[in-house]
């Protein structure tokens, strides 16, 4: 297992601190966060720990240097906006920002950005297919001029009040994905697998891994704990985390085995990153890093 882990989860960290924390708590791999320096608008967003803004070789080379210094890889750079939002003016900032980060990743050599598509969540998802095939086609075109991949997390975004009912990225369910990728065909176009959001729709976070297999690029393990009474109280339609909580590997519904299994057996054999989400170590950095510790621990010796 190529173990890595997700920056977002360590913001105050300099890079260099970035890498030393990970390699000291047993990662390999590492997927660095790239948003433009700022306020975030929510959690686990507005991490920089590559500015991309003006990023010159000099800049990769300063960034590689780190990851060498502490015998650590990139798995791939994050950044994961809204896109689509209603208002086009910032959703075109957003993705202008992103051809920056696909730029970035050439310069570093690196295979894979990680992203989402966006969504105006006030709309079906047939009503935001025209701006979807508007924006879209363009981005991966660039992609590919590049010779990076783009990787869509499979995270629909709707946890609150202001993300209902659609919630803020398209690419949620195979249905969505067969779509993406009829209307996008393109091998730089996929997946950022993450099992945990499908696990709490109540879906089966295994059987899509073979059908969409050469468009997984890149993989998140995160768990999820389902509270069955409250779901069986408030129903599927109520605000997610009404019934759902992210937990760390190991701590929630996922069957780790079973599922880095059926990753292995569709031959990907690409980093396979970590994303802390789990509220429980969230307070202190110190908290942070035993997080990315337990996780560590628990998971590598699955693929032994």
């Amino acid at each position: 297992m190529q173990l890595g882990f997700v920056s977002a989860i360590v913001p105050e960290l300099s890079l260099e601190e970035v890498f030393a924390v990970g390699k000291a708590s047993g990662y390999s791999w590492v997927e660095l966060m790239c948003w433009p320096t700022g306020k975030a608008d929510r959690r686990y967003a507005g991490v920089t720990h590559v500015d991309v803004t003006s990023f010159t070789p000099a800049d990769a080379e300063h960034v590689l240097a780190l990851a060498k210094k502490h015998s650590m890889s990139i798995s791939g750079l994050g950044y994961y906006p809204n896109i689509l939002m209603p208002d086009h003016e910032a959703g075109n900032a957003a993705a202008a920002h992103l051809k920056h980060v696909i730029s970035a990743a050439k310069l570093l050599g690196l295979p894979v950005v990680n992203t989402f598509i966006g969504r105006d969540w006030t709309k079906s998802v047939d009503d935001n297919w025209p701006r979807f095939m508007k924006v879209w086609p363009d981005l991966i075109a660039f992609a590919e001029q590049q010779g990076v991949r783009i990787a869509i997390e499979n995270c629909p975004m709707i946890f609150t009040a202001d993300e209902w009912p659609g919630g803020k990225n398209l690419a949620f369910s195979p249905a969505i994905w067969r779509r993406m990728f009829a209307d996008i065909p393109s091998k730089y176009f996929g997946l950022n697998y993450d099992p945990s959001h499908l696990a709490w729709m109540q879906m089966d976070y295994v059987a899509p891994l073979k059908e969409f297999a050469s468009h997984i690029f890149h993989v998140h393990l995160k768990d999820v704990a389902v509270d069955r009474k409250k779901l069986n109280d408030v129903g599927i339609l109520a605000y997610p985390l009404q019934f759902h909580t992210p937990r760390l590997p190991g701590r929630g519904d996922i069957d780790w085995p079973l599922f880095l299994r059926a990753v292995k057996e569709i031959g990907y054999d690409g980093p396979t990153c970590v994303e802390v989400e789990d509220r429980e170590f969230e307070k202190t950095l110190d908290d942070r890093k035993k997080a990315l510790l337990l996780a560590s621990n628990f998971l590598l010796p699955l693929n032994a």
